[in-house]
């Protein structure tokens, strides 16, 4: 855990030192974000904020997984261990290449239209959790489900649906989540956090080590991204998160426990699924002011820091509670 917890605290540094020309290189591109008209209109001052700050989040973790947690020194010749970690790996890099692509049909002044289309993104995204799910069942033989007091059960064939599901929906919900200056970044780094003290009880130091290292580059993300956000993470980071955080849950067999864990994730994607139900069944009427759930909340008068810190609270209590059944199996 003391590794786990150092290279973390690198990472951290790391994302610190690299933020700030990132941000620079992104106004210089003119990588303003355009503001949704669905967002409230007190969000219009954030319209140009640079957005895909995602890029200096997985950059940090891609360097500090390659050299702390990928190659390793035998006998004075340099190797490759740990290769479970390419899974992971190698999904933040491809949802963030999905992301950026995403993010570059959002810039004011359109000055690239050629954005994903939610079909297009949906797609995209099924086809890299059916990668993953395929990948973890035939690739590291992950087959089971952890219940807390109950123990560990072998699902069989029907994992792979399961895991289907759950990247799917994880990246979904996450993807929800990030509208609020540091609300996502923090609420991430929770979730990663927590998973990375299950998966270092259960002996899976190197996926603690990576676990710490996505928390610690969000850290650093959160110095430019909070209020008000000097840069966005954008879909190009959004995207990835979600992903790496239900193939990290996969990985540990407590997947079960991401609705805990990732209880603001959750709420954020049932005020969305709740909204467009009761809009449909009622003729037109509204259960929220305005969806996902954290505009809502700014609605009703709650600061943007309010609401942020609030869903913090939640966040880090769904955390720890998520650890202690994690415990109890």
């Amino acid at each position: 855990m003391i590794h786990a917890l150092l290279v973390g605290g690198a990472s951290f540094l790391l994302a610190l030192l690299l933020g700030s020309p990132t941000v620079t290189w992104l106004q210089g591109k003119k990588m303003g974000k355009s503001i949704s008209e669905d967002a409230p209109s007190s969000h219009s001052v954030k319209s140009g904020t640079p957005t895909m700050g995602g890029l200096f989040i997985w950059g940090t973790v891609a360097l500090v997984t390659l050299f702390t947690n990928l190659l390793v020194v035998r006998n004075g010749q340099v190797e490759l261990d740990h290769l479970s970690m390419l899974l992971p790996l190698g999904v933040v890099v491809t949802m963030m290449a999905i992301g950026v692509w995403d993010d570059l049909g959002t810039l004011v002044g359109g000055a690239v239209r050629k954005g994903l289309t939610w079909r297009l993104k949906f797609v995209l995204t099924a086809v890299v959790a059916a990668v993953v799910a395929g990948t973890l069942y035939y690739g590291l033989h992950a087959r089971s489900v952890n219940i807390p007091w109950l123990g560990q059960y072998d699902l069989g064939i029907f994992y792979v649906v399961i895991a289907f599901v759950v990247v799917f929906a994880t990246t979904s919900a996450v993807s929800i989540t990030d509208g609020l200056d540091g609300l996502l970044g923090g609420t991430a780094a929770f979730a990663f956090a927590a998973y990375g003290v299950i998966a270092f009880v259960q002996g899976q130091s190197y996926l603690a080590v990576f676990c710490f290292t996505v928390a610690g580059a969000l850290l650093g993300f959160l110095w430019y991204n909070a209020h008000p956000a000097s840069v966005f993470m954008g879909d190009a980071g959004a995207l990835p998160l979600g992903a790496a955080l239900a193939t990290v849950a996969l990985m540990t067999g407590h997947w079960l426990l991401l609705p805990v864990i990732g209880i603001v994730f959750v709420a954020e994607a049932l005020s969305d699924v709740i909204q467009i139900a009761y809009f449909k069944t009622t003729g037109g009427r509204r259960l929220f002011r305005k969806t996902p759930l954290h505009h809502h909340f700014e609605l009703l008068g709650w600061s943007e820091p309010q609401v942020v810190m609030r869903m913090y609270l939640f966040g880090m209590a769904g955390a720890m509670v998520g650890i202690a059944l994690a415990l109890s199996v």
